[in-house]
Formats: structure tokens, C-alpha cells, sequence
């Protein structure tokens, strides 16, 4: 027997369309639900809803879409896999390195089973989190998965549901803790059917994206019971260790408690019931201390978030980009307080955005920020897809890795970094609408206008050559420079458990071009000058020479 239930409520009428039969729920409620038992449908058994009549559409909270977006949705009994990791406790996000990838471009096959197949490199490697992009079903095969409009639904193409729980059953078996990247600013515009359900979108905010999802109208509180719901069931369900909340600064909500602080005060409390942590990291370009503060000071009780201003401020200095946001950074002293404190800018004006911006992240933590030269969105967005491996040579990779690694930060590695790969990661989609996909490659071409690429630059993202080029070359690991980059990643990962909660002290020539990053009693000596040159270890003290755009760790 199954249960289907379903927020409808601006219908009279709903029915369940089950093999190749029609079964009217009852309802609706004051709520506006509808349900009904069917006491001969179980798990395997495909079904939509049909609204007043109209064509079947799939589930919102469709456990698996194995036809795609637009066909129906599939029964699944989360409780018939075999789940190995009953013991399982995940480490301490402060003590965590963790490793950013992507499921369809990660390994040759581009599935959650070709994933397993690469873990145990990352466990030689040293990392002990993998943070994976979004699943949750999107249009087509290919795609970065930010255009999600099942939420509830494991990619089929990746390997639905039962893929994606062997993928987390074998990472706890390997001592990985997994967090996953799930997206509640926006969903994306094909094959979503939520509108024709009720009102879970709001025309009184505008995003990027259309109209903003509705978090604070009139019948929100079934559209946050959605979200949070789906938030929870990933950590059940999946049993996954935390989510990473994409884009909180374009969640536009101005309720009492913002949906953002539900969302990690449930997830904390389920963690608590299983007795295992979970944890919320979130990304806010706002560099706003809220985000990480605790809910009784006024907070939204997330764990961490990205620190995007110490990657501007860092890959402005190793490349001398200028551009777009960029303006905002470039000097070894905004690095200095990148690392000191994670924002740059906590109140100061910013020339690229014309205002004063954020706030002074006073009495937190370094571990509650994530620090990376390297994540999905500063390559992707890029024109062509570069990696740094393409813009800096060995030697300004190596003081990157090393500053990353040994900073006070949550470290965190995009896919190939490690090896410094050679492969780009460029923007990719497979719409089936031509007209969608045409819109999506002008806009991409219209938005680097701002940093001076030039349009001819940008790789079509429907192209599935633009797919292709993006997956990673693992053979390449074993040439030079590869292999020699892969190994010092390696032991600067060897470094941070002697690290652990050592403060921080940054001292730096802007003249002269050198930075000293000391924690305990370790020091990364950085020399970003194109000639050798003695770097003064403290006043009074030896100097250390260092070789031109080369670094060197002591301690």
C-alpha cells in the first residue's frame, strides 16, 4: 500500500495517475492537501497528479524521476537498502579538509557509481569531506545542477536513489563525511510544475532568476514546510552529514525567523535525534556575521560559510586580475586581513559595488569559514572555464596550496586542484527547450561584457563538447607538473592536524612583495617577487631566502 499526498490548493480536484488508471484523492482540507491509500501500488510503481483534470505532472516531492523532468514520478522504499555505516560519526567540521566535486564530470562514467571508484584517492590525498554539487533532478543529463526543480529526486542520469546512497554508504566506509549542495533561491524554468500546484513562487521580489520562491507571503508556510522537509530528508534518507546552502544572499524573506535559521535549527535537531552531527554551511556573498552567529544572538545558526574575500583577495594577488569584482582586491595587506579575519570588507566602502559592505565578523571563529583559491562558481564563471592551473604557473600554485591549506580556515579543493589539471570546468546545460537553451548562451555571453572577455570566448554551455572538455583527465596525475603538484598537496594536508586551533599571524612586505603566514609554530614563507629574496622571519631573527615566486613552509 502507498500513501499520496499532495498540496494543492487551488484545485478542487486531484487524482493520481497509476498504471494506467485514475484514483481520485480525497480532499481538500483547510490546508489544502489532498490524499488518498491505494492499497495495490508500492515502490517501483510510476505516477503523477492530476490537477482538475489536466495532463498528470510528476510529484513535487517526487522520490525519483527516471523518464526526466517532465515524466512521471517513481515509488522508492527508502528503507530497503542495505546502509553499512550504522557506526558512523563524522568528524569535526573544524578539523575537516574538504573537496568540491562534481558528479558528472568527477569521473569518466559521470555517475555516482564511477564516484566510488575514485574515493580512495581522495583518502591518499588526505581529504576527509567530499562537499558534492547539486543532485537534485535537472533538465536533461548534463548540467551543473543549479537549475533543480525536483528537489526531493537523486539525478537519474547520475544514478537516482539508490546510486546516490551507495556513493554516501562508501565514503563513510573510507572515513569521508559527505556534505551536499541543495539550492532553495530559485529553481529552474524547465520541467518546473510547481506554479500549476499553488503559490510557492511570489511576484513581490524579483531575482536573477524570475520571481523569488515564497517564504514570507500569503501560504508560505506549506512552501517552507517543502524546504525544510527536503533539507531534513537528505540527512535521513540519504544520510548525509550536512548541506551547503547555495546563494542565501537571494533568498529574499523577511520573517521573524528567516527560513535559512529553520532550515539549521531543524537540521540540528534531527542531527540530535540521531545522534551524529549535521552541519550547515552556507554561501552569502553579503559577508554578513549573521549568517554564522548563534540564533540567541541574532544569528541564523549556520556552522560556516564560504569566504569568497579571502578568494577574491588571494587570486587578485597571484594574478593581478583586476576586472569585474575583482577591483575590490589585489593588495598583499587585504590578504593579510583575509587571513586575520575572513572579510575584507566588514563595513569598509567598496569601489566595485559603490557602497560600504558588511559587517565585522567579531568573536568568530576562522573554522567557521571555508577557505579555497578554487570552487565551481570563481572557474565556471569564468569566460572559457579556466582553472588556476591555466593562469598562474607551478610555482604561484604552490604558494596558493599552501596558504589555502595551512590557513586558520576550513580548507576546502575543487575537483583536480590537487594535480593542478589542465581540463577547464565551463558552464554546461542540456535543455531540451531550444529557445531556454538560446536564452541561457546569450545571457552567459552578455554577463562577462562586465570583466572585458570577449563573447567569442564563451563556450556555448548547450554544445555537449562544452560537457566533455570539462571532465577530468586522471591519467595525468602520474606527468610533471601534475605529480608534483599532486605530492604537495599531499603533505600540506599533512600539516593541519599540527594546526588545529593555532592562531593566526600575517606579516607581509607590500613593497617587496612577501608574506609570512605563522601558525604555531609553522610558517609559509611566500616570495610573489620575480627575483630570490630574504624574507626576515621575525624582528631580529634570521632571514630566510626563498627562491622567486616560490614558497616555503617551516616548522
Amino acid at each position: 500500500m502507498a500513501t499520496f499526498e499532495v498540496w494543492a490548493p487551488r484545485s478542487s480536484e486531484v487524482a493520481v495517475v497509476l498504471g494506467g488508471r485514475r484514483v481520485a484523492l480525497a480532499g481538500p482540507d483547510d490546508a489544502g492537501w489532498f490524499a488518498v491509500s491505494v492499497d495495490d501500488a508500492g515502490p517501483g510503481d510510476d505516477y503523477g497528479y492530476s490537477l482538475d483534470g489536466a495532463p498528470p505532472r510528476p510529484d513535487p516531492r517526487s522520490p525519483w524521476q527516471p523518464a526526466g523532468v517532465h515524466g512521471l514520478s517513481r515509488l522508492v522504499d527508502h528503507g530497503a537498502f542495505g546502509w553499512t555505516d550504522g557506526r558512523w560519526v563524522p568528524p569535526p567540521l573544524d578539523e575537516c579538509v574538504l573537496y568540491e566535486l562534481h558528479i558528472g564530470t568527477f569521473s569518466p562514467e559521470g555517475t555516482f557509481d564511477g564516484a566510488v571508484a575514485q574515493l580512495d584517492h581522495l583518502v591518499k590525498l588526505g581529504v576527509t569531506a567530499v562537499e558534492v554539487m547539486p543532485v537534485a533532478e535537472f533538465p536533461g543529463t548534463r548540467g551543473w545542477g543549479y537549475d533543480g526543480v525536483d528537489l526531493y529526486a537523486p539525478h537519474s542520469a547520475y544514478g537516482g536513489p539508490e546510486g546516490f546512497k551507495g556513493l554516501v554508504d562508501a565514503c563513510h566506509a573510507r572515513g569521508l563525511a559527505v556534505l551536499l549542495d541543495v539550492v532553495y533561491n530559485h529553481l529552474g524554468p524547465d520541467g518546473n510544475y510547481l506554479r500549476e500546484f499553488g503559490p510557492y513562487f511570489t511576484d513581490r521580489y524579483s531575482t536573477p532568476w524570475g520571481d523569488a520562491v515564497n517564504y514570507d507571503g500569503p501560504d508560505s508556510d506549506a512552501v517552507r514546510a517543502f524546504v525544510v522537509g527536503n533539507a531534513c530528508m537528505w540527512v535521513r534518507d540519504y544520510h548525509v552529514d550536512g548541506l551547503r546552502l547555495d546563494a542565501v544572499h537571494a533568498i529574499v524573506d523577511i520573517s521573524a525567523t528567516p527560513i535559512v535559521e529553520e532550515i539549521a535549527a531543524a537540521l540540528h535537531a534531527l542531527g540530535t535525534s540521531l545522534g551524529r552531527p549535521v552541519y550547515v554551511v552556507a554561501e552569502s556573498d553579503l559577508n554578513d556575521p549573521r549568517v554564522v552567529r548563534a540564533p540567541e544572538i541574532g544569528g541564523y545558526g549556520c556552522d560556516a560559510q564560504w569566504s569568497d574575500d579571502f578568494h577574491h583577495a588571494l587570486h587578485a594577488v597571484l594574478t593581478g586580475e583586476g576586472e569585474g569584482y575583482y577591483a575590490d582586491f589585489g593588495s598583499l595587506g587585504q590578504l593579510a586581513k583575509a587571513l586575520r579575519q575572513a572579510f575584507v570588507y566588514d563595513g569598509d566602502y567598496s569601489p566595485h559595488r559603490r557602497r560600504r559592505h558588511g559587517g565585522a565578523p567579531t568573536g568568530l571563529a576562522s573554522s567557521a569559514f571555508l577557505g579555497y583559491l578554487q570552487n565551481h562558481d570563481q572557474i565556471g564563471n569564468r569566460a572559457a572555464g579556466e582553472r588556476s592551473s591555466a593562469l598562474l604557473g607551478t610555482g604561484r600554485l604552490k604558494i596558493a596550496a599552501a596558504v589555502v591549506l595551512c590557513s586558520p580556515f576550513v580548507p576546502m579543493l575543487f575537483q583536480g586542484e590537487e594535480w593542478g589539471a589542465s581540463t577547464p570546468f565551463r558552464y554546461f546545460t542540456d535543455h531540451g527547450d531550444p529557445r531556454l537553451g538560446r536564452l541561457v548562451s546569450e545571457g552567459r555571453r552578455r554577463e562577462f561584457a562586465a570583466f572585458g572577455w570577449s563573447p567569442d570566448d564563451v563556450p556555448d554551455p548547450q554544445d555537449p563538447e562544452t560537457f566533455r572538455r570539462s571532465k577530468l583527465d586522471w591519467d595525468e596525475r602520474d606527468r610533471s607538473p601534475h605529480a608534483e603538484l599532486l605530492d604537495w598537496h599531499r603533505q600540506l594536508i599533512g600539516l593541519r592536524p599540527g594546526i588545529e586551533g593555532a592562531g593566526v599571524h600575517v606579516r607581509y612586505d607590500e613593497d617587496a612583495r612577501w608574506l609570512v603566514l605563522e601558525r604555531g609554530t609553522l610558517s609559509v614563507v611566500c616570495n610573489l617577487a620575480d627575483g630570490e629574496q630574504a624574507v626576515p622571519m621575525a624582528e631580529g631573527t634570521d632571514q630566510v631566502i626563498v627562491p622567486p615566486e616560490s614558497v616555503r613552509v617551516l616548522g
